[in-house]
């Protein structure tokens, strides 16, 4: 089963959720804002996305802002960065999906149909 981590609001999320639904794609929705994914799901979702770590962050939200976490990137360690995720779902680019074996972060469109309708 294909887990959707968006958030309702977001327009991007919205966007993602039509082209899945359009496609036949069923997926169950998480509230990546209530319920954020863990350390160990973001770490594999980093492998199967084959994205660098920074590209998880939502670096346009006002958490990343207020938390200053451009500055801190640098210092922090990959586990000190998915246990910083998994406590605070705003600070994920969202919608962050995946089926355990394949992800992607974010919505693009060609992206979406390699990876999710192939």
């Amino acid at each position: 089963m294909i887990k959707f981590y968006g958030y309702k609001k977001c327009e991007t999320c919205r966007k993602a959720e039509k082209f899945l639904q359009q496609a036949g794609i069923t997926y169950e929705f998480i509230d990546i804002t209530e319920n954020p994914p863990s350390s160990e799901e973001i770490a594999a979702i980093v492998e199967f996305a084959e994205a660098p770590l920074k590209k998880l962050f939502n670096t346009s939200g006002v958490h990343y802002r207020e938390l200053k976490i451009k500055d801190k990137l640098p210092v922090l360690s990959d586990k000190e960065i998915f246990v910083l995720l998994s406590g605070n779902g705003r600070l994920i680019k969202r919608p962050l999906i995946t089926d355990g074996k394949r992800a992607t972060i974010g919505f693009d469109e060609m992206q979406f149909r390699k990876i999710w309708c192939s």
